[in-house]
């Protein structure tokens, strides 16, 4: 078996830590059970072994790229493609009516887990077809996701969503892609779109565009933006495709993944582009952030099994690796001994460890927002209100701090191979390159910090972050009684004093109106509370564990939990004292990225 993550730990989140069986008690998840999702967690690592992980490097080597007015991308993805439809992986959370496999999204996302840790060019594909038909079906009307969902769910069709467009990057509001109402419904589309993640290649039969655009007359600004499906190819009367006017302009060349092809698509050059209206007009935005924010949850979750997968890359080198000879307390080596594997170097342990606390405490917090998302789902009024504010608060955290952290994390262990992390003929410089996109797709870290820091704080009347300090405090509460664990509930609990602190420091000048001095280091914000909620997943992570070592019967030898614990400490010692120096920096009043001299000072 391939080693590129760890089902143990996976298993340990699920049923120890995240208490999924909480979830399978609501009647909607009421046909799976504890060995129902050991049998698909199983079957997919099965899968991933045989047909993601041998095809990683090579689909680097051989990447997409644009010829002839086509995107070629490498044939595995054909196959995948086929199989996640006849598996039924396209549909895992939608309805069983429309498709589905009413799968709880906290399982859903633990497959998904396995399946970006083996090859991280892949699963994009794959999640934006589900997105892109999940949107038809819950904004759209039915004969939409009639016509469209099930060729997406079957992985004959693919599933795209176009947002950026050349003059406009990240700022929606100047989108300037029309559409045209026509006397049939449809509507005329006309702009350009790039960055289009999975937006052409030879194995799909037709792509189904979700496109954001301006209805003539529309209002300015985001208030103005409209969603519709433009298919690449549209359905004939009688039932056949023919070309829709969505052209191919090229293929983005990439840093990293290059197997996930990114195009230029035009719609429109021939004035002969449909689209058709996806729920009310003027209220595309509002619908694809629903999109856009699982889309989030996914590309924190490729980034955190991006980084896990270049972790036990590294643990296995270290393991393997002889070089040089252990320091005595004298301070002398004896040359005359054996070298000894890299891994007994305290150095060389410190970079694992912080590759290890990263990448479980990661994954660890995107389970927890996917169990958000299945109660926001399933349960009563109260518990899915509740869950819909800590999953938006959460979303631009999951969504960040495995993207920024992993990258320090994989650097981390190309550092644990030395020379050889740098040379193409070892994988780590590979999964360095993958994860830098991260922190751009789906909203830069800076907008994320934005979001965080100027709606999601505030939202609701602070009621988000108060759930949030609720459930952190409980935990903290328990973790008090193990004194395994007591050190590090007490440093949570002053690491929550001083992120308030710098709140109370902060509220007055969003009051005053001056926002955007209020925002002007949410970046700096966004890391120190990552780092906090990460020092939560541990201490709910270390209390399983110290719960675990205490009960007559394991599901894991002690080592296993003590390796938690240890990994624990690790975080509370080396990472969560950092927020100090970011705490220092938020409650500085000098504003230097504001001062009108700054120009002069980058010339």
């Amino acid at each position: 078996m391939s080693d590129y993550m760890s089902i143990d730990h996976l298993r340990f989140l699920l049923y120890q830590v995240h208490d999924i069986e909480s979830i399978l008690s609501f009647d909607y998840f009421a046909d799976y059970d504890r060995s129902s999702i050991d049998i698909l967690i199983d079957s997919v690592k099965d899968y991933s072994d045989k047909e993601l992980y041998p095809f990683f490097q090579e689909m680097d080597e051989k990447g997409a790229y644009f010829e002839d007015g086509k995107v070629h991308v490498h044939p595995q993805i054909g196959k995948i493609m086929k199989d996640s439809g006849a598996n039924g992986w396209l549909g895992t959370t939608f309805d069983y009516d429309d498709g589905g496999m009413q799968m709880p999204h906290t399982v859903a996302n633990s497959l998904w887990h396995i399946m970006e840790s083996a090859n991280n060019h892949v699963p994009g594909y794959l999640g934006l077809t589900s997105g892109s038909a999940n949107l038809i079906r819950t904004f759209g009307t039915k004969e939409l996701y009639d016509t469209y969902g099930p060729k997406m769910l079957a992985g004959e069709w693919g599933g795209t969503m176009c947002l950026t467009e050349p003059q406009a990057g990240s700022s929606l509001s100047d989108i300037t892609t029309s559409a045209t109402a026509n006397s049939d419904g449809s509507y005329n589309m006309k702009g350009h779109k790039i960055f289009i993640s999975g937006g052409d290649h030879e194995f799909c039969e037709n792509f189904v565009h979700l496109t954001i655009a301006r209805i003539d007359g529309a209002p300015a600004g985001t208030k103005g933006i409209s969603l519709f499906v433009v298919p690449k190819k549209r359905i004939k009367e009688d039932g056949s495709l023919e070309n829709n006017d969505v052209e191919t302009a090229g293929d983005f060349q990439k840093l990293g993944q290059k197997g996930y092809c990114t195009t230029h698509l035009v719609f429109g050059e021939n004035d002969d582009s449909k689209g058709w209206l996806v729920g009310e007009a003027n209220k595309g935005l509002k619908y694809m952030f629903m999109m856009m924010n699982g889309a989030r949850i996914d590309v924190g979750l490729t980034a955190a099994s991006t980084a896990t997968a270049a972790y036990y890359a590294s643990l296995q080198y270290a393991k393997e690796r002889p070089q040089g000879r252990l320091v005595s307390d004298s301070g002398r080596k004896d040359a005359t001994a054996e070298q000894t594997l890299i891994i007994n170097h305290p150095d060389v342990r410190r970079m694992l460890l912080l590759q290890k606390a990263i990448t479980e405490g990661s994954i660890s917090l995107l389970l927890e927002c996917s169990k958000y998302a299945d109660i926001a789902h399933a349960g009563n009024e109260e518990e899915k209100g509740n869950a819909l504010l800590l999953l938006e608060l959460l979303v631009p955290i999951a969504k960040t701090y495995p993207s920024e952290k992993g990258q320090e994390s994989i650097s981390n262990g190309l550092q644990v191979l030395g020379g050889y992390g740098y040379t193409s003929e070892f994988i780590l410089q590979q999964y360095y390159r993958d994860i830098r996109i991260m922190s751009l797709y789906e909203g830069t870290t800076g907008i994320q910090s934005i979001d965080l820091l100027g709606r999601k704080i505030p939202m609701a009347n602070g009621k988000a972050l108060q759930l949030l300090l609720a459930k952190v405090t409980s935990v903290i509460k328990e973790a008090s009684t193990h004194d395994s664990l007591k050190d590090q509930a007490s440093q949570l609990t002053e690491a929550l004093g001083l992120m308030g602190k710098v709140l109370n420091h902060l509220a007055p000048i969003a009051a005053q109106g001056k926002i955007n001095t209020y925002l002007s280091d949410a970046t700096i914000f966004m890391k120190m509370m990552g780092n906090v909620v990460i020092a939560y997943q541990w201490l709910h992570m270390g209390l399983a564990a110290a719960q675990a070592l205490g009960a007559d019967e394991k599901d894991y030898q002690d080592a296993f939990y003590q390796g938690k614990i240890t990994t624990m400490k690790f975080y509370y010692k080396y990472e969560l004292p950092l927020i100090a120096g970011d705490a220092t920096t938020l409650m500085d009043d000098q504003r230097i990225t504001m001062q009108e001299d700054i120009l002069s000072a980058l010339s």
